[in-house]
C-alpha cells in the first residue's frame, strides 16, 4: 500500500481538472447561446444576477461530477487495489467511509445549488446524479460498452444544463450541441483498449475484451466520425452564427482524419494511442469555439 497525504487524496478523488470539462462547458454553452442578450443587460443588478447564475451553474455541475468520481472510487476500491493502487482509497490516503461521505456532501451541494437556479436545472442535475450512481454501482460491472454510452449521455447533459440555467428551457440549439458528446464515447472505447489487461484481471466486461482491439478501435473511430460530421449542427439549425464555424470545422477535420486512420491504419496499441491523444488534445477547440461565439454576440449586439 502506497500512502499519500489526505489533501492529495482529496484532490485526486474529486478530479479538479474535470471541473472545466463539466461546469466550465455548461457555463460556456450558456454564454454562447445567450450571446447578445447578456451583452445588453441594462442594470447593475441584472448583471449581478447573471454572474450569480453563472457561478451556480459552474459549481453545481462541477460538484456533481466530483461526487460521481468519488462514488465511483468507492465502488471500485477493490479493483483499484489491483490495477490502480495509487488511487486515494487503496493507497490509504482516504478511507472508504471518507470517500463515501465526500461523495454524499458533493451530491447534496450540487443539487442544492441547482435548486436555486430553476426547476429544470434541478431536474437535469438530479437525473445526472441518479445515472452516476447507476453507472458506478451496476453498469460498469455488467457491460463496459453500456458504461461508455452512459458516459456520453452524461457528458452531453452539460450542453442542455447550460441552456436550462440561463433560459429555463431546452431548445434545438442545445440539443444540436448534444452529439458532440459522441466523441466521449469513442475516447472511452479506445481507453478501454489501453486498460484491457487490468480490466480483465478484475472482470470488467469491456468492449475490447468482447470483440478484440481491432474491432473496438473501429467502433471508437465510428463515434469520432459521427462527432466530426455533426459538430456544425448548431450553425445549421440557426442557433449559432458563422463565427462558431472556423474553429469547430478545424476540430471536425481532425476528428474525421483520426476516425479514418483508425479504420484504415495498423491497429497497434501505439497507433491507437496516437489518434486518441490527437482527438483529446484537439478538444480544446470546442470551448474556444463557444467563447468566440459568445464574444461575437457581444461585439455585434
Amino acid at each position: 500500500m502506497i500512502s499519500t497525504s489526505p489533501v492529495r487524496g482529496l484532490i485526486a478523488l474529486i478530479r479538479l481538472p474535470y471541473w472545466m470539462m463539466t461546469g466550465g462547458l455548461a457555463v460556456l454553452t450558456a454564454f454562447a447561446i445567450s450571446k447578445g442578450n447578456f451583452a445588453g443587460i441594462p442594470t447593475l443588478m441584472e448583471n449581478l444576477n447573471f454572474a450569480i447564475v453563472a457561478l451556480l451553474t459552474f459549481f453545481s455541475m462541477a460538484f456533481i461530477a466530483s461526487a460521481g468520481f468519488a462514488i465511483n472510487d468507492y465502488f471500485d476500491r477493490e479493483s483499484d487495489a489491483v490495477i490502480k493502487p495509487n488511487r486515494p482509497i487503496p493507497s490509504g490516503a482516504l478511507s472508504k467511509k471518507t470517500a463515501l461521505i465526500i461523495s454524499g456532501v458533493l451530491f447534496a451541494l450540487g443539487l442544492l445549488l441547482s435548486f436555486f437556479i430553476n426547476w429544470l436545472s434541478f431536474v437535469i442535475i438530479a437525473v445526472d446524479s441518479l445515472l452516476l450512481l447507476v453507472y458506478s454501482y451496476l453498469v460498469k460491472r455488467k457491460s463496459g460498452f453500456a458504461a461508455n454510452l452512459l458516459m456520453g449521455v452524461l457528458t452531453g447533459t452539460a450542453f442542455l444544463y447550460g441552456q436550462a440555467t440561463i433560459t429555463g428551457t431546452i431548445t434545438l440549439v442545445s440539443l444540436s450541441l448534444y452529439p458532440i458528446a459522441f466523441g466521449t464515447i469513442g475516447g472511452n472505447v479506445l481507453r478501454d483498449i489501453f486498460s484491457e489487461e487490468g480490466d480483465a484481471k478484475v472482470g470488467y466486461p469491456t468492449l475490447p475484451q468482447k470483440i478484440g482491439n481491432i474491432s473496438a478501435a473501429k467502433v471508437g473511430g465510428f463515434f469520432f466520425l459521427l462527432t466530426g460530421l455533426l459538430t456544425p449542427l448548431p450553425y445549421l439549425v440557426g442557433g449559432f452564427t458563422v463565427y462558431y464555424l472556423p474553429l469547430i470545422l478545424i476540430w471536425s477535420a481532425i476528428l474525421l482524419y483520426s476516425s479514418i486512420r483508425l479504420f484504415t491504419s495498423s491497429s497497434l496499441i501505439s497507433n491507437i494511442r496516437k489518434y486518441e491523444r490527437i482527438v483529446t488534445m484537439s478538444m480544446m477547440l470546442l470551448p474556444l469555439a463557444l467563447i468566440v461565439e459568445a464574444i461575437a454576440g457581444v461585439l455585434i449586439a
